[in-house]
C-alpha cells in the first residue's frame, strides 16, 4: 500500500528504531513511547486489522510476541509487567490502518499508561449472557 506509514517503515522509506525483524514481522519502537520500550509489532504483509488475518498469518505473527515481549522485559529490570494491545477499527482507537500490536512495558501502577474497563454486569442476567454467548457461538460454527 503506497500511502501506509507502516508499509513505508517496513520498506525502509521511513526510518525506525527496529528491535526485531524477520520475514513475517517488523518490531520497532512506537514514536510516542507511552512508557519506555513501547514497541509495535507489525506484519510485513499489509492487513488492515485482525479481521483481515487468515489463520496462517495470525499464527505467524502472534507466535512471535512472547520472544519480543521477553526481550523488552529483560532489557530493563524496572519493567514489572506489560500490556499487549491490538486496536481494530477507529472506534477501538486504531489510528494506523495496518494491523499492529502494542507491547507496552509497565513500571508501576502509577506510570503514564492506563486502561479503564467499565463493569456493566448489573445490566446482565443469565438470559442476556446466554443470548450473547449463542450469537457468538453460532458464528464460530459457520
Amino acid at each position: 500500500m503506497t500511502d501506509c506509514i507502516f508499509c513505508k517503515i517496513i520498506n525502509g522509506e521511513i526510518p525506525s528504531y527496529t528491535i526485531y525483524e524477520d520475514d513475517v514481522v517488523k518490531a520497532f519502537l512506537d514514536i510516542s513511547q507511552g512508557t519506555p520500550g513501547h514497541t509495535l509489532v507489525v506484519p510485513k504483509k499489509h492487513v488492515k486489522d485482525i479481521f483481515a488475518y487468515d489463520d496462517e498469518l495470525a499464527g505467524q505473527v502472534f507466535s512471535r510476541l512472547p520472544k519480543i515481549a521477553r526481550a523488552i522485559k529483560a532489557s530493563n529490570p524496572d519493567i514489572i509487567g506489560m500490556n499487549i494491545l491490538n486496536n481494530n477499527g477507529e472506534v477501538a482507537y486504531q489510528s494506523v490502518f495496518h494491523s499492529h500490536i502494542h507491547l507496552i512495558p509497565r513500571y508501576s501502577k502509577d506510570d503514564t499508561f492506563s486502561i479503564n474497563f467499565t463493569d456493566n454486569s448489573d445490566q446482565y442476567n443469565d438470559e442476556k449472557y446466554k443470548a450473547v454467548q449463542k450469537s457468538i457461538v453460532d458464528q464460530l460454527e459457520k
